[in-house]
């Protein structure tokens, strides 16, 4: 027989009240309070009744995530903290995934649009313009998640784009190099995060008093290793190749490494790596890969956080959040760790 809130309140020694508080994800109850009723929750596998509540309150508990397509490794890390996030506070995540090439709203806000969910969290840097224009019209909550800080018409939790840039190029400085090269700008620099990761490679080598090389920015259009791979060979190829490159992703980093290799160079010897992400696979790579991490948990805590109050408070202010990242120096970048 199923154990109801009742149930949960006997075994917590509360009232059936607070049982609902908790598990609807409402904030104000105490700490000790909440644990003794997840506790009496989970001995009892107790299961809120979804239809019931939907029929009660209006809302559906359930949380909209747009992500880019699984090709992009950090959105699986988020996609898991948005999910532990939520659960915390009561919801459960249903996933929307937008191709690299999807540049149009409609495919993308389907969730948002024929689901019934409280509210919708978008991956800002896969977002293009129109989405993001077009997202008020699902009557949803909608809250960025990452990228560089946008317009203000939504919450957004974003990153300093070029502050990352700048602090690992100005890494690779650091250690003596000065024929920077990057790999990652798009063709047209009409997407804002390559944008600003190129305007934060550049002025690090302004304030270093380093100029840059003629033909060391090099574009790649979907941030894969095939990317970093095809760029790194054509620098490396060249006369007065780079003694490191900065590239704007862990994929795009890992394909650089392996160009060094097949070219006979050594990493980080010859040429220094660092990209951006920190990605499990550039904890085990030979050598590991140096990067600049975001904390990707805040992230997703701090998004979760804000279309949750935006559901309880509609008109509340918006909120711009930024997350904070670190540089993490490995192997690729210092020879003395070798």
């Amino acid at each position: 027989m199923a154990s109801t809130l009742k149930d949960v309140a006997r075994l917590a020694d509360v009232s059936v009240k607070t049982v609902s508080n908790v598990v609807n994800g409402y904030p104000h109850v105490s700490p000790d309070v909440r644990r003794r009723v997840e506790a009496a929750v989970t001995q009892l596998g107790y299961r809120p009744n979804v239809f019931a509540r939907t029929l009660r309150t209006g809302r559906t508990g359930v949380l909209a995530l747009v992500l880019p397509d699984s090709d992009v490794p950090y959105a699986d890390d988020l996609a898991r903290e948005v999910v532990r996030a939520a659960r915390s506070r009561g919801y459960r995540v249903v996933i929307e995934q937008m191709g690299p090439d999807d540049e149009r709203p409609a495919p993308s806000l389907s969730a948002a649009r024929t689901m019934p969910v409280d509210g919708v969290l978008v991956s800002a840097p896969v977002a293009p313009a129109e989405l993001v224009e077009a997202l008020p019209a699902t009557g949803r909550p909608v809250v960025l998640v990452g990228g560089e800080a946008r317009d203000g018409r939504c919450d957004q939790v974003s990153v300093d784009v070029a502050r990352a840039a700048e602090d690992a190029t100005a890494h690779l400085l650091r250690a003596g190099r000065r024929r920077i090269a990057a790999i990652g700008a798009y063709p047209t620099e009409s997407a804002a995060v390559p944008r600003s990761r190129t305007a934060g490679y550049y002025r690090a080598l302004r304030e270093a008093g380093v100029a840059p090389v003629p033909g060391h920015l090099l574009p790649a259009g979907h941030h894969r290793r095939a990317d970093g791979y095809r760029a790194a060979r054509a620098l490396l190829a060249r006369p007065g190749r780079p003694d490191a490159i900065f590239c704007y992703s862990d994929p795009l980093a890992i394909g650089a490494m392996r160009a060094a290799f097949d070219a006979g160079l050594r990493v980080p010897g010859d040429v220094a790596v660092i990209g951006i992400g920190d990605i499990e696979e550039g904890r085990y790579s030979r050598p590991t890969l140096s990067t600049v991490s975001v904390d990707t948990g805040f992230l997703a805590r701090e998004a979760v956080a804000r279309v949750t109050t935006r559901i309880d408070q509609p008109d509340a202010a918006v909120a711009m959040v930024t997350a904070p990242h670190t540089v993490l120096p490995r192997e690729s970048t210092e020879t003395t760790m070798r």
